[in-house]
């Protein structure tokens, strides 16, 4: 038994020190605590850099996967559209993971995989293996999307729960940028070579995630209490609250209540406790308040996918070449600019998000999301009409490209300030304990769904409606967005995991200064 409580502890992270006994004991516990979910975070957020690593690499690797593999426009769309449909599948079956095997489990099951997949697509010889790689990597994606959030949200303090829960984002857009600077850097190599390179390094970094996940981190206390062990969940509380007994044991308190009211309402219901009750109660006969959650969390990820990121992250070259940037290097660049651009902005939320609360985030982000891209669709329209840009030279030209580039940014800017990362924050902090994996993972597959159909259909609908049009239905779509978000989210700044769905039983959104 011994045995078994090291293994869901995992003690080689250090322990946090005791409370002090004087008066600053609270502040110093709160900050050791805070010190330790911050460590397990950052672990668990590997995922997400590896999962942006395999998102974004594609983006600048598909033309030299075209000339060495002889692989075609419509064959290359179905690749990069199918890994989104494979991490469908990977999301569904990661909510269930979590629930059985645990959410530290399920991390390292998401690296391995995460190195099966790179180290598959970067051997293929034709086009069945790049599928199969692809395969495996898309499901891994679906895993790390799920799991990292929801450990984060369960080991997280509520009073830095919007901090840490933001790292996985963050994670992710560096991820990304990663992929495209491994682009740029490896582009002049042969191209039977560069490609290979480019994707296979994203197999080395698994292999550290998984040892991490198994020997440094500690199981969430919410899924041991759900499992009965009690005694591991008080001990990882007293970690994550720096030592403070008292408080953990409170915590603790409040996560079995919580646990035992969702089991009256699962046998009122006439629930068995297994996943298939998990499922209905989700989706069959949720309760008000949940439907309400799921609602939030449904939207919340469509109009993520809607607003057309996934286009940018995936075809930026193309976009570029749209108006005029044809030299390799210049479209490499400007690609880097927008990973650059992502990446710096999401930090803004990681700091306000507890401070200034989610809704503002949220509105702000998708106003300016509607702005700039109607702005990035009239300077490719400018660009399709202008016989000087149309031509590559003269000031048309230039005024296209660089207001299509800087449009671009804006886009990615504004994204990362709320529809990037906060999304996340708020699907795994809302949804009830009994039900937080699978939801997380529904969430996540309707994300995957929206992505697919994007990066599937958006050299065909270019093709059709003109890439200035394209990105107008986006500029809608994000105004729709902002809409939904004043119309239907409640503010959850400073609220406890086990106070959400109470929340949402009062069905009214907060204000943006609540």
């Amino acid at each position: 038994m011994k045995k078994d409580d090291d293994d869901l502890e995992s003690p080689l992270l250090p322990a946090a020190a005791g409370a002090s006994p004087d008066d600053d004991g609270e502040v110093m516990s709160s900050a050791a605590g805070s010190s330790f979910a911050l460590a397990c975070a950052l672990v668990a957020s590997a995922t997400s850099i590896i999962y942006g690593y395999n998102r974004g690499v594609m983006s600048g690797a598909q033309k030299f996967v075209q000339g060495d593999l002889g692989v075609s426009d419509a064959q290359i769309e179905v690749l990069i559209g199918a890994t989104s449909i494979y991490s469908l599948v990977g999301s569904l079956a990661a909510g269930w993971a979590c629930d059985r095997a645990g959410r530290r489990r399920t991390i390292a099951l998401a690296a391995a995989m995460f190195f099966a997949g790179s180290a598959a697509t970067a051997a293929a010889n034709g086009y069945a293996a790049l599928m199969a790689g692809q395969l495996v990597a898309g499901v891994a994606c679906g895993f790390g999307l799920v799991v990292a959030p929801v450990y984060i949200a369960e080991i997280s303090p509520p009073s830095s729960r919007g901090f840490l829960s933001s790292i996985p984002e963050i994670a992710g857009n560096s991820g990304i940028l990663l992929s495209y600077i491994a682009d740029f850097a490896l582009a002049g190599l042969p191209m039977s070579l560069n490609w290979r390179l480019m994707i296979g390094i994203g197999a080395v970094p698994p292999l550290f995630l998984a040892a991490a996940a198994l020997l440094a981190m500690p199981e969430t206390p919410r899924w041991l209490v759900l499992h009965g062990h009690h005694d591991d969940a008080r001990r990882v509380l007293e970690r994550t609250t720096g030592g403070d007994a008292a408080l953990a044991d409170r915590r603790l308190q409040e996560i079995v209540s919580s646990v035992k009211e969702s089991s009256k309402k699962q046998e009122a219901a006439g629930g068995s406790g297994g996943s298939t009750s998990v499922w209905r109660d989700i989706l069959v006969r949720p309760t008000p308040a949940v439907r309400r959650v799921l609602l939030a969390i449904l939207g919340l990820q469509f109009f993520q996918q809607a607003s057309g990121v996934a286009a940018l992250v995936l075809y930026a070259p193309r976009v570029f070449n749209h108006v005029g940037v044809t030299s390799e290097h210049a479209v490499l660049g400007a690609t880097i600019l927008l990973g650059v651009t992502k990446t710096v902005s999401i930090i803004v939320p990681l700091f306000l998000a507890d401070r200034l609360g989610r809704r503002p985030m949220l509105l702000t982000s998708a106003g300016g999301m509607a702005v700039s891209l109607l702005v990035l669709g009239f300077s490719l329209r400018v660009s399709s009409s202008s016989p000087a840009a149309v031509a590559g030279d003269g000031d048309g030209a230039w005024w296209a490209a660089a207001t299509s580039v800087a449009a671009a940014a804006a886009f990615m800017a504004t994204f990362s300030l709320g529809f990037g990362p906060v999304i996340w924050m708020y699907g795994s902090e809302i949804l009830p304990l009994r039900l937080r994996a699978q939801g997380t993972g529904i969430g996540t597959a309707a994300n995957r769904v929206m992505s697919a159909l994007v990066g599937m259909s958006f050299i065909s609908f270019y093709e059709a409606v003109g890439m200035a049009g394209t990105f107008y239905l986006f500029a809608a779509c994000s105004a729709a967005a902002w809409w939904f978000v004043y119309a239907c989210l409640p503010e959850t700044k400073g609220k406890s995991l086990e106070e959400m769905e109470a929340l949402f039983d009062a069905a009214k959104p907060s204000s943006p200064a609540s």
